[in-house]
């Protein structure tokens, strides 16, 4: 088994939003998440859609991996550095504002193929 991996970072995205989308395809074989990001609606699923068409092209080129027998082992949205910016607000103060990006890891794997054991194939079960 060969994992493949991906890495996206500092997407200007909060985490928490990224992280509605990235649970949507986890565990799910490849082009069924492809097809699952492109009929979603929300911002995130286009940088994670480029993110896994990207892993599925590294394990071709560089594995020999077939992309119809990939599937997503694992996605992990962590938060990256945060860009600060201040607001004005009553009485000449300034209220900070965190501007939040998301550090996304994608981990593609090989499916097993089911070993089928010749002596309990024939046996009935009660």
């Amino acid at each position: 088994m060969k994992d493949v991996k991906a890495q996206l970072n500092n997407l200007r995205i909060a985490p928490r939003k990224v992280r509605l989308v990235s649970g949507l395809i986890k565990g799910l074989p490849v082009v069924k998440a492809v097809a699952q990001l492109t009929f979603s609606k929300k911002r995130s699923a286009l940088p994670i859609m480029k993110l896994v068409n990207s892993a599925t092209a590294n394990a071709s080129n560089n594995f020999k991996i077939d992309k119809d027998n990939l599937y997503v082992k694992e996605i992990r949205v962590d938060e990256g550095p945060a860009l600060k910016r201040y607001m004005p607000r009553a009485r000449g103060r300034a209220a900070l504002i965190k501007k939040r990006t998301s550090c996304i890891t994608l981990v593609l794997r090989e499916q097993e193929k089911l070993k089928v054991n010749p002596s309990v194939v024939g046996k009935k079960s009660k």
